[in-house]
């Protein structure tokens, strides 16, 4: 699918141009059209499938408001990436498996998994501290956060080790805020419904409900989706830390490039169309010309290094991965044992978990299957005309949660 931009109030059935939205997608995206608060027009990046409230793979422009929906319950979910003077050539499988033995041990990976210590961190002084009136910040919440940073989490967070088109190794991971951004989230969206209640106001459902800008519940939001922005970036660099650490304790001699750090569920005031607005991106990333940024693929599948070129229609923004195919529970019922096997040849790579719980308990969890996803090589040409792809990534050991 070619990234697409509905317009605001829009009423022609949009399926006779654009037939490769999912339904349930395309009615959200619908929705946000005529969303009183949205502004112009709704943005489609090339990945969009469907999210709670707002398709992920979304852009929207908000006036004098923000949606807690159209930002996420992952608040600051995005990547990292540093490139590496190794050489692929010089690196065999048994030092790759060495090295993904070594990072298990050093970075908690999966749901629920978290350091049995507290850690420290000056955003917690900085910041935790200042909450303390805020009814999400419970003893529970805040033991979580400072046992997460730090941590992968699970679902479709990775750490991957991958090689560039002239051999060099890059260091690639994908996490968010964990347990945090979450809580902040689902604390706003009910906020926001109820004092939509109040106001009468007009929206699609309640899980677009939006806060007022400014007001004090607005403004707290805001407050409270930076705190999840920074613990996120601050997790980010964390665990990049220990991953070149284990890195290094394999290959001593290891220089690194700067690091990459970006977000892709966020909300920020931009102006756009001669307006200032709150910027929503639900799984997108920022493309504002000559910025760089990352776009994944599936588990197994080649990532891209990638320049903004500043496109206004699409509110400066492009994908922020391949996008789903398929629910994990639809890909685990449809898909075998073999096949992804199959897709995963030559990569290392735990073998798949089994489902705990639902209908599928007992059958292996295959929602993070290749198949699952979209193409990405296919995703990266329908947005040509919002990115310049610099680097190829191909995957040669994938950690998963």
């Amino acid at each position: 699918m070619k990234w697409v931009k509905i317009e605001k109030d829009y009423k022609v059935p949009i399926k006779s141009w654009c037939e490769t939205i999912e339904d349930g997608a395309l009615g959200q995206a619908i929705n946000l059209a005529k969303h009183p608060v949205v502004y112009h027009h709704v943005s489609l990046m090339p990945d969009c499938h469907l999210g709670y409230g707002m398709p992920i793979g979304g852009v929207i422009a908000c006036e004098n408001a923000i949606i807690p929906n159209a930002v996420g319950v992952d608040i600051g979910c995005g990547m990292g990436v540093i490139q590496t003077n190794m050489i692929r050539q010089t690196i065999n499988q048994g030092q790759l498996q060495k090295l993904v033995v070594k990072i298990k041990k050093m970075i908690p990976c999966g749901e629920g998994k978290a350091h049995q210590q507290k850690q420290t961190w000056d955003g917690f002084s900085e910041n935790l501290t200042d909450y303390q009136d805020r009814k999400w910040m419970t003893e529970h919440v805040k033991k979580l956060a400072n046992r997460n940073l730090g941590t992968l989490g699970g679902g479709n967070h990775f750490i991957e080790i991958q090689s560039d088109e002239n051999g060099l190794i890059w260091l690639m991971i994908h996490t968010g805020s964990r347990h945090l951004g979450n809580v902040i989230a689902k604390y706003y969206n009910d906020i926001a419904k109820q004092i939509n209640v109040k106001m009468n106001a007009s929206i699609p459902n309640n899980d677009l409900a939006f806060l007022p800008l400014p007001s004090t519940e607005g403004d707290n939001y805001i407050q409270d989706m930076n705190l999840a922005l920074k613990y996120a970036k601050e997790n980010r660099r964390r665990i990049m830390n220990q991953f070149v650490s284990a890195f290094r304790s394999i290959f001593p001699n290891t220089s690194i490039e700067p690091a990459i750090n970006i977000h892709h569920n966020y909300a920020a005031l931009e102006s756009h169309f001669s307006k200032k607005v709150w910027i929503h991106r639900k799984g997108a990333t920022s493309a504002k010309k000559g910025e760089i940024g990352i776009i994944p693929g599936s588990m197994g599948t080649p990532s891209y290094i990638v320049r903004g070129l500043g496109n206004e229609e699409s509110f400066n923004s492009c994908s922020h991965g391949a996008g789903r195919l398929l629910g994990r529970r639809n890909a685990s019922r449809t898909l075998t044992v073999k096949e992804c096997d199959r897709a995963m040849k030559g990569i290392i790579f735990d073998d798949w978990h089994k489902l705990k719980r639902g209908k599928e308990k007992g059958k292996h969890d295959l929602g993070e299957a290749p198949q699952a996803y979209k193409n990405i090589d296919s995703v990266i040409n329908s947005e040509l005309d919002l990115i310049e792809p610099l680097i190829k990534l191909t995957p040669l050991a994938v950690i998963k949660g």
